[in-house]
């Protein structure tokens, strides 16, 4: 068992066989020769590179095999225990709520506009019907009026005689 230290480096240990850890004989699979580690009741101190070592004494060395990493999580505890139609009730919620919260703001700012432009239509109406309701009998006498003024001519023609401005 090879644990993993802070740094990357590993320590290796030997497994004690006990009621929690066993080892299998050896079977035979195809012409391979395998041998099987049990271990029950894992732990999260019990995540390592487990690695078979060969001691091969008629030879002179010993070798590891590639091995197995076995990874240990803690199980996560759950804040809320809710089935999954509640979930999927909550989740519907969700989804409609965000959605009213798209539409109902959308809509107000269309009436918005769509109140701006009527406004906007009927002031342009008006400008248009801005001599509507005149009498036309009175503005033409006012016309004619000054229309008269221009032919009599209400200033003298200065420039015919002698000038003499004053001073200041």
């Amino acid at each position: 068992m090879n644990i993993h230290i802070v740094n990357g480096t590993t320590k290796p240990r030997f497994v004690n066989l006990s009621d929690e850890v066993k080892a299998e004989p050896m079977t035979e699979v195809d012409g391979v020769k395998c041998h099987r580690l049990i271990l029950k009741n894992v732990r999260v101190d019990d995540t390592a590179l487990y690695q078979c070592f060969i001691n091969l004494t008629s030879r002179r060395f010993s070798i590891f095999t590639h091995g197995t990493f076995l990874q240990v999580y803690i199980p996560m505890h759950k804040t809320f225990d809710l089935s999954e139609s509640a979930k999927n009730s909550i989740i519907i919620a969700e989804g409609v709520l965000l959605l009213l919260c798209v539409l109902i703001p959308g809509t107000m700012l269309l009436c918005k506009s769509k109140r701006l432009n009527e406004l906007e239509r009927k002031k342009d109406r008006e400008e248009d019907n801005i001599y509507e309701g005149l009498n036309l009998d009175d503005c033409n006498s006012i016309y004619h009026q000054i229309q008269r003024s221009h032919v009599q001519g209400p200033y003298q023609d200065v420039a015919c005689g002698e000038i003499q401005l004053e001073k200041p």
